[in-house]
């Protein structure tokens, strides 16, 4: 999380935020986000938001499957990332995450499953 300087901002009943500079350390050689970085993003606050909302020290959360549909550029500035719950499983967990610029115009839209495995 640290290497892409992702930033956790708010935490609700079903969801969870998180923000991410737009700068040269995540660009594609056109200058624009890079949609492995914003796959990333993804990835990180919809597995975050699994550990956090099943609250349990015996398991681990393992991302299973993720796709992402990228749908606006951006070349500078934050971007938002919204995790929200699809499906909260005992094992299996299902996430849309939204992410969005500062001025709330959509740039991706994500869906994340993860999986959660007893801990040996």
């Amino acid at each position: 999380m640290s290497t892409l300087s992702i930033e956790f901002t708010e935490i609700g009943k079903d969801f969870i935020i998180c923000k991410m500079p737009v700068n040269n350390k995540v660009h594609q050689p056109d200058g624009i986000l890079h949609g492995g970085a914003t796959a990333a993003l993804a990835e990180t606050v919809g597995s975050v938001a699994s550990r956090y909302f099943i609250n349990d020290d015996s398991v681990s959360v393992r991302g299973i499957e993720i796709t992402t549909n990228h749908v606006r550029s951006i070349s500078d500035g934050f971007v938002f990332a919204k995790a929200t719950s699809i499906h909260m499983g005992r094992t299996m967990q299902i996430w849309q995450i939204k992410i969005t610029d500062e001025k709330n115009n959509l740039i991706s839209m994500a869906k994340l499953t993860t999986l959660s495995i007893k801990k040996k």
